[in-house]
């Protein structure tokens, strides 16, 4: 949904953290607002997760599902992704125990990737719920652990190598659960990308990172056909045999649009065109000054998420332009892995970065992310408004850091000429694309 807003709106509230950051307009701006589709909420969410268990996309019933299992696995997104699991972890246990798995068979496991465990607090906030934690094992997945996991073989077409954490393989039902929303690699979260990279071994993890993979030009949100990220993920699905997913889908401010559960590929493409007309938003010009987030709490809390909502908007930005991304940084820049690729990004500068990777068969660990970075640099500049960035990192960034968002805005307006800016205060959970005539 786009609304072109001048001499209406003065200000407009971005996400940030958790909440919003109101940002004040300089005079003579004209805003374009661009948005996600207006969906009503699901007015009973609870109801709506029984009925997605008793009606799957594509496969019988969980409750008849799960008869005869002697075990199950049940991934969940980890703490960058705000999946509503205390809604439906526990009726979905509560499903699988009454058909008679045993408790102590029973896994959660935190699909991390290649990110961080969560742990304590972190943990009890994204389970949700304290009876799943006091009723069934909930761990994390540690991609580095070579003995977790079990080794599968490489796939057909690319030679990916695949070994995926033996909890999740190992287990007589497989189900993984998460957000769907767009990717700005592997064009929709959710589904098989709970997967792999999920609860995937690094060196599976780090062949999916290379440049052979992130350069390719279908690795962009929201497309799927050809894509070779998501071929790779749905032949690592194919080898695993019977896998069954849960999928949801949230409007900006958090409220369950959408749950569905089924075969984990079925249902994921189900969930997709049924989401994806209201989070691709057609507009009709590019623009000279893009101002986003990073989608605030929790895929703000480090520099090293804050990259996807700079790559989201690059359709719509004019070549030389300046996309102006606030991103609260809660927890700061990120690994110690994304710092030394960011300190040798700022060493490198952007062309000698690149080609430093383009040979390399599996990425250093956080590099991938960094290389994301380039997109925009490659097309204009970037500039960031963070409070809990702290200062000693900012030259880290290889972007602008500023300290006045509205004046950032004014600065850009003036560069170009141009008075038109595009706003997307949901960041990369909203998807522009070019439809029209380039404007500027």
């Amino acid at each position: 949904m786009i609304s072109t807003l001048a001499g209406v709106v003065r200000e407009v509230d971005l996400a940030y953290g958790r909440g919003r950051l109101r940002l004040a307009l300089p005079e003579g701006c004209v805003p374009t607002m661009v948005r996600q589709r207006t969906v009503p909420p699901v007015p009973d969410p609870a109801a709506a997760v029984a009925h997605a268990l008793a009606e799957p996309v594509a496969a019988p019933p969980l409750a008849e599902l799960a008869q005869g299992r002697r075990s199950a696995c049940i991934l969940i997104c980890d703490i960058t992704r705000p999946v509503p699991n205390g809604l439906f972890l526990r009726p979905m246990i509560e499903t699988i125990l009454a058909a008679g798995v045993p408790a102590d068979r029973v896994t959660v496991l935190v699909a991390t990737g290649l990110h961080r465990p969560n742990v304590g607090a972190e943990l009890e906030e994204l389970v949700g719920d304290p009876w799943v934690l006091e009723h069934v094992r909930v761990e994390n997945h540690d991609a580095r652990d070579d003995a977790a996991h079990r080794w599968l073989g490489r796939t057909s077409v690319r030679g990916t190598p695949v070994a995926l954490d033996a909890r999740f393989v190992d287990a007589d039902l497989k189900i993984a659960t998460g957000l769907v929303e767009p990717h700005f690699m592997a064009g929709w979260s959710g589904g098989r990308k709970v997967i792999a990279p999920g609860v995937a071994h690094h060196t599976t993890i780090r062949t999916f990172h290379s440049a052979r993979f992130m350069e390719d030009p279908r690795a962009v949100p929201c497309v799927l056909e050809g894509n070779p990220l998501h071929a790779e993920q749905l032949e690592i699905v194919a080898m695993l045999g019977e896998v069954y997913g849960l999928d949801t889908v949230l409007d900006d401010e958090r409220r369950l649009l959408h749950v569905g559960f089924g075969e984990i590929v079925a249902l994921h493409r189900a969930t997709v065109e049924r989401v994806e007309e209201s989070i691709r938003v057609p507009v009709d010009r590019s623009f000279a000054t893009v101002v986003t987030s990073a989608a605030g709490y929790p895929l703000d809390k480090t520099y090293y998420q804050t990259i996807k909502g700079m790559v989201t908007p690059l359709d719509v930005l004019a070549p030389g332009g300046t996309v102006i991304i606030a991103s609260e940084c809660s927890e700061g820049f990120g690994s110690a892995e994304f710092r030394d690729a960011q300190r040798r990004l700022t060493q490198l500068g952007p062309d000698a970065f690149l080609a430093s990777l383009v040979a390399k068969p599996l990425a250093d660990v956080d590099e991938w992310q960094t290389e994301m970075q380039l997109k925009p640099l490659r097309q204009g500049r970037v500039e960031l408004y963070s409070t809990g960035l702290p200062r000693e990192d900012r030259a880290l960034t290889a972007v602008e850091v500023v300290d006045d968002l509205a004046a950032a805005v004014a600065r850009s307006i003036a560069r170009s000429g141009d008075p038109h800016v595009a706003v997307i205060p949901d960041g990369p959970y909203v998807v522009p694309y070019l439809a029209g005539a380039v404007g500027g």
